[in-house]
């Protein structure tokens, strides 16, 4: 078996530390299976409920079960003691990242790269980012948390706190930012993707926590993580192979629109990403709190941000492409930051 164990307190596993290897093998292996077997990714794709895959929800639960494992329960009512990650997490969120995406947008689509695209496409395009930015993570933001050894409490609470602002906050900000009034949330994608995402992999890690703590302890929990973190590696990277297989002959068939939509995105996410870590580092938020912290706000949740585009502009839209480029540059971007993360992490009080 793939030796996973830590190799310090707190460091990542042999596996984890090729991760990034792994993930660009599995970029490659779902672009080729997607062009030899369109039928069977067409087959997957197709297995929804409200915008949802099934398939890659069942992968994104096996992910977020070890880190749901670890939250102490009794240990939430602390969680107000340390209200700067919060802090931080809610102004990035909430009052940075939509608008500098959105002035991310507007600077390259309508004049860097105005001989290139279409004014009628760049407005499109524009529309989709601007979904993104308006869509912080709510489920990869545990596997990103849990690769750089962070708070598991802490972070779902960020989470936690994040949906019900987001419940509240993502229509009227995308409103504003578009220009168009009848914004209609797909209700469904955020409930069903909350529960799926968060809800049900909670309820059994308290399960499994329970049974462990009553046999051994926190030791056993810790054992029990260290056992199962094959298992979450391995559906992160089936994870990439069905999205990628997915999107495919989108990709292939057009590499410069997708290299060009990448390349705001790629600049905000690295942007918020450095605002929010900078912020935690000023303010002395300890580690396992400010890496996830800014981790939340740099990924996105793309399952609804890709909804809202179907809905508002249609599936073959310009909008939804670039909500699906979204999808496609997170995994390898937020592979490099969680690095980053890990190896200035003497940067933060313990």
């Amino acid at each position: 078996m793939t030796d996973t164990s830590l190799c310090e307190p707190g460091g990542l596993g042999t596996f984890e530390r090729w991760l990034s290897v792994w993930v660009a093998l599995a970029i490659g292996a779902g672009l080729l299976l997607g062009s030899l077997v369109p039928d069977l990714f067409s087959g997957l794709a197709a297995l929804e409920v409200a915008k949802v895959n099934l398939p890659v929800a069942v992968l994104i639960w096996a992910m977020v079960f070890p880190m749901m494992v670890g939250v102490d329960f009794g240990a939430l009512s602390h969680v107000g003691e340390r209200p700067k990650g919060l802090v931080i997490t809610l102004v990035v969120n909430w009052l940075i990242k939509p608008f500098t995406m959105a002035a991310m947008g507007v600077l390259f689509f309508e004049y860097v790269f105005a001989d290139l695209i279409p004014a009628e496409d760049a407005a499109s395009y524009l529309a989709g980012v601007i979904l993104l930015g308006a869509a912080p993570c709510t489920a990869m933001v545990f596997v990103w948390s849990n690769l750089t050894r962070g708070d598991a409490t802490y972070t779902l609470v960020q989470v936690s706190v994040n949906d019900v602002v987001m419940v509240f906050a993502f229509a009227p900000i995308v409103a504003l930012l578009l220009g168009v009034t009848d914004i209609v949330v797909p209700w469904d994608t955020l409930l069903l993707s909350v529960v799926l995402y968060v809800v049900i992999p909670l309820l059994a890690g308290m399960f499994v926590r329970s049974r462990l703590t009553a046999r051994g302890g926190e030791a056993a929990v810790d054992r029990f993580k260290e056992r199962v973190r094959p298992a979450s590696m391995i559906g992160l990277l089936m994870t990439v192979v069905l999205l990628f297989g997915f999107q495919g002959q989108v990709i292939l068939d057009n590499p410069l629109v997708i290299a060009l939509i990448a390349v705001p995105l790629l600049i905000q996410t690295y942007g918020i990403f450095f605002v929010a870590y900078g912020a935690a580092r000023l303010w002395r938020v300890p580690f396992n709190v400010a890496a996830p912290c800014a981790l939340i706000g740099t990924s996105n949740f793309f399952e609804l941000a890709v909804a809202v585009a179907i809905s508002l502009f249609g599936l073959g839209s310009g909008a939804a492409l670039s909500t699906v480029v979204g999808v496609l540059v997170e995994v390898p971007v937020m592979l490099s930051l969680v690095a980053f993360a890990n190896r200035t992490k003497g940067w933060f009080p313990e």
